[in-house]
């Protein structure tokens, strides 16, 4: 069934554009305008799209956007879904069934976490190593979908050449990085002072409410993944100041520039060695 989707999906998408990305983007809370500055920008409503996943959440806007940078072709989402709009786990994961169909190699996925890791302050950008699957679902479970493996290797699910670009342009263009492993559960509640001490334990750096589906298809499906968050808040219990998802928007916004401009580049460098 779900063959049969993808195929009715990517014919409604090649009636607007007929553009094979190389390049996927999955762009989280209050980083949806990097999609804005793509070249040859062609915006496709996913409501137009049958059997697409339609986000709910405010600075999710609904648009798979094709274009791109410096001549690299790229699909970049605008407006995820997540666990806990209530789409199933393998909806929540469907745009990048949809994006391996169109031929993308390599997935970068993005999104507002809040920093578990008490050196992490607001504003801070994140390259993800590694990701703690606390959503106890998995868009794998069930039938094997065409082109998809039983059961693929999780190691280094966070491509080490694709972070070391990363590393690369955040040196070369000024803009200080962190590190770490992205802990994610089904929200849509904040996390607790107890659970955020809890991440800790358990190795998280920062802990979000999207991304790991996203990354678990790709990785089944062969696609190169790296991975950067933006740092929007301190955990429950290491702040006195409640948690608003309007702080998590704000934040993004005021790296926005910082952000387009490293992405841009790793993908340019990524492009070129690939």
């Amino acid at each position: 069934m779900i063959e049969q989707h993808l195929k009715e999906s990517i014919a409604a998408i090649r009636q607007y554009t007929n553009l094979t990305p190389k390049f996927g983007l999955i762009l989280g809370s209050g980083l949806g305008d990097f999609a804005d500055t793509l070249d040859e920008r062609v915006a496709v409503s996913t409501k137009d799209i049958p059997h697409f996943p339609h986000s709910t959440v405010s600075g999710h806007k609904g648009f798979l956007v094709f274009g791109k940078v410096e001549n690299v072709p790229v699909v970049a989402v605008q407006g995820r879904t997540h666990f806990y709009e209530g789409h199933g786990i393998d909806k929540v994961s469907y745009v990048v069934r949809v994006m391996a169909e169109m031929g993308v190699q390599i997935l970068m996925v993005t999104n507002a976490a809040g920093g578990t890791n008490p050196l992490y302050k607001p504003g801070d950008l994140m390259i993800i190593n590694d990701q703690i699957n606390w959503l106890f679902a998995n868009p794998l479970f069930g039938r094997v979908v065409d082109g998809e493996q039983r059961w693929p290797d999780m190691n280094h699910a966070y491509d080490p050449e694709l972070i070391s670009v990363i590393e690369e342009v955040g040196l070369d263009m000024n803009i200080p990085l962190r590190k770490g492993t992205l802990m994610v559960s089904s929200g849509p509640t904040y996390e607790t002072a107890a659970e955020v001490r809890m991440i800790q334990k358990l190795g998280g750096d920062a802990a979000s409410m999207s991304t790991v589906p996203e990354v678990i298809v790709a990785r089944a499906r062969g696609i190169r993944v790296a991975g950067i968050s933006c740092i929007t808040n301190p955990g429950t219990g290491l702040s006195s100041e409640p948690l608003s998802h309007e702080e998590v928007t704000e934040i993004a916004g005021q790296v926005k520039s910082k952000f387009q401009r490293l992405v841009k580049e790793a993908i340019v460098r990524m492009d070129a060695r690939n």
